[in-house]
C-alpha cells in the first residue's frame, strides 16, 4: 500500500491535467484533495459491499447449517451485519495515511469522523449482541421466572451514555474523565430526568429478586384495568393481555408500591376455588320427624350418616333422661344439618372436586336474604371453561335436591308472587263479606 497513488501514477497525472487546464497551484492542491477523498470513499464503499455481499453470505450459510442457538440469534439480531460497517474503517486506517499524507488537516477531520463512526458502530454492535444474549436467555425456562429485559434496557442506557461521552470527548479533544467528573455534579439533574427509569429499574430488581411476577402469570390490578396474563416485563412497564384481548400497561414500580393479585399459586395447585352460597329460607328449617329420617336414610350419601347420628343422639338422650317426645328436649336432627351432611358427602365423592385441598359446607351470618349456606371446595382444573362447568353442575344438583329436605331457597318476591298474594287476599276478603 506504500505510495499507492504514486504507484498508480494517479497523483502526477491529476496534477498535469489540472495544470494543463490552467488551474492555479492552490486550485490544483484542493482538487487533488477532493479526488483523494473520493478515492478513499470509493474504496470504503467497495470494502463495505464485499463485507455485506460476500463475507456475510458465507456467515449466513454457516449459521444455517449450525444447530447453535447463539449463531442463529447473532444473525437474527444483526450482530454480523452491524460488524460489517467496520470494513470502511479498516480501509480508512490502512489507506488513509498514504492517500491523505499531503493533507494533514483533512486527515485529522477524517480520523475524527472515523473515530466517532467507530463509537457509534460499536454501540450498535453492543446493542445487537446483548439483544442476542437476551434472546438466547429467553429460550430457557428460567426466563419466565427471572426475566432480564429490565437489566438489558438499563445496560443499554448506560452504554449509550458512555458512547455519548466518548463522542463529546473526541469532538472537543478532551479526556472522557473530565466529562465523568462533571457528571457527578449533574447527579441531581440526572435523578430528575431519569426518575422513571431509576424507579423502573429498582422495581424490576425487586420484582425479579422476589419472584413477584413471571411471564405467563395471571394477575389482577383493577386500578390499571388489568386482569389477564403477563406477556412482557420491561424496565418501565409490565404488559398484561386481558381476557377481552386488550392490553393493559402497568408501571413496573407499581407492582412493588401498590397491591395486586397473582393467581400463580392457584395454577400451580392444579385446583380452582369454588366459594358460593345458597340462601336458605329460615322459615323452612325444622327438626326431622320419623318420616323424614326414614326418607333420608334411603339416600346413598346419607345412609351411614343417619344410622350413626340416630344411634349417637338416642344414646345421648337416654343417658340424660330427656323426654324426646318434645323436640326442644335433648338433641334432634334438623333438615338443614342433614342437608349439610349430604352436600359434604356429595363433594367428598364428586370425581371433579380436588380432595387434597380443603372442602366444606358452612353457615354464614344470617341476613335479610336468609341463612347463607356456603359451599367451599376446589375444582380439579384451572381451565376457566371446565371450572365453570364443574361449578354449575354442582349447584344444579344442590338446587335440585333442596326441596327433598323440605327446605326452601330464599329469593326476592317477584311480580308473580305478589299477584298470587293479591288474589289470595281478595278471595279471603270476599269470603268474609259472604259470611
Amino acid at each position: 500500500m506504500k505510495n499507492l497513488l504514486s504507484l498508480l501514477e494517479i497523483d502526477n497525472w491529476i496534477a498535469e491535467m489540472l495544470e494543463y487546464c490552467g488551474f492555479s497551484a492552490d486550485a490544483i492542491f484542493y482538487s487533488k484533495a477532493v479526488i483523494a477523498i473520493l478515492i478513499l470513499v470509493l474504496f470504503s464503499f467497495l470494502a463495505n459491499w464485499i463485507a455485506k455481499n460476500i463475507i456475510l453470505v458465507l456467515v449466513w450459510k454457516f449459521v444455517s447449517k449450525s444447530k447453535s442457538e447463539w449463531a442463529r440469534f447473532l444473525v437474527e439480531k444483526k450482530v454480523f451485519r452491524r460488524l460489517s460497517h467496520l470494513a470502511p474503517v479498516i480501509i480508512i486506517y490502512v489507506l488513509g495515511p498514504e492517500i491523505l499524507v499531503e493533507y494533514p488537516s483533512i486527515a485529522n477531520l477524517t480520523y475524527l469522523a472515523t473515530h466517532i463512526y467507530i463509537i457509534i458502530v460499536g454501540w450498535l454492535v453492543f446493542n445487537a449482541f446483548i439483544n442476542s444474549v437476551a434472546a438466547v436467555y429467553d429460550t430457557y425456562e428460567i426466563s419466565k421466572s427471572r426475566p432480564i429485559k429490565g437489566y438489558i434496557q438499563i445496560l443499554k442506557i448506560i452504554i449509550g451514555i458512555v458512547a455519548g461521552i466518548l463522542i463529546l470527548s473526541a469532538i472537543l479533544d478532551r479526556s472522557p474523565v473530565i466529562f465523568l467528573t462533571g457528571l457527578g455534579a449533574m447527579t441531581a439533574v440526572l435523578l430528575l430526568v431519569f426518575r422513571d427509569t431509576i424507579l423502573g429499574f429498582v422495581g424490576g430488581v425487586q420484582v425479579t429478586a422476589n419472584d413477584l411476577v413471571q411471564i405467563g402469570d395471571w394477575i389482577e390490578m383493577p386500578k390499571y384495568g388489568a386482569d389477564g396474563d403477563v406477556i412482557d416485563i420491561t424496565l418501565h412497564t409490565v404488559l398484561v393481555q386481558n381476557w377481552d384481548r386488550t392490553i393493559s400497561v402497568i408501571p413496573t414500580y407499581a407492582l412493588v408500591s401498590e397491591g395486586f393479585k397473582n393467581w400463580r399459586g392457584m395454577i400451580k395447585s392444579g385446583g380452582r376455588r369454588i366459594m358460593r352460597s345458597v340462601y336458605i329460607d329460615m322459615k323452612s328449617i325444622r327438626f326431622c320427624d320419623e318420616e323424614m329420617l326414614n326418607r333420608f336414610e334411603k339416600v346413598y350419601y346419607l345412609k351411614d350418616y343417619i344410622k350413626t347420628k340416630r344411634k349417637e343422639i338416642d344414646e345421648y338422650n337416654k343417658k340424660h333422661n330427656f323426654d324426646d317426645s318434645v323436640p326442644v328436649n335433648g338433641r334432634h336432627m334438623t333438615n338443614l344439618g342433614t342437608f349439610r351432611a349430604y352436600v359434604t358427602n356429595y363433594l367428598k365423592n364428586h370425581p371433579l372436586v380436588k380432595k387434597d385441598l380443603l372442602y366444606m359446607v358452612r353457615q354464614l351470618q344470617p341476613n335479610e336474604k336468609g341463612l347463607p349456606l356456603e359451599i367451599y371446595c376446589f375444582a380439579n382444573t384451572v381451565k376457566w371453561t371446565d371450572y365453570e362447568k364443574i361449578q354449575a353442575d354442582i349447584f344444579d344438583h344442590i338446587f335440585s335436591v333442596i326441596p327433598f329436605f323440605d327446605l326452601k331457597i330464599y329469593q326476592y318476591p317477584s311480580e308473580l308472587n305478589l299477584n298470587l298474594t293479591d288474589k289470595y287476599v281478595l278471595s279471603e276478603s270476599g269470603k268474609n263479606k259472604t259470611k
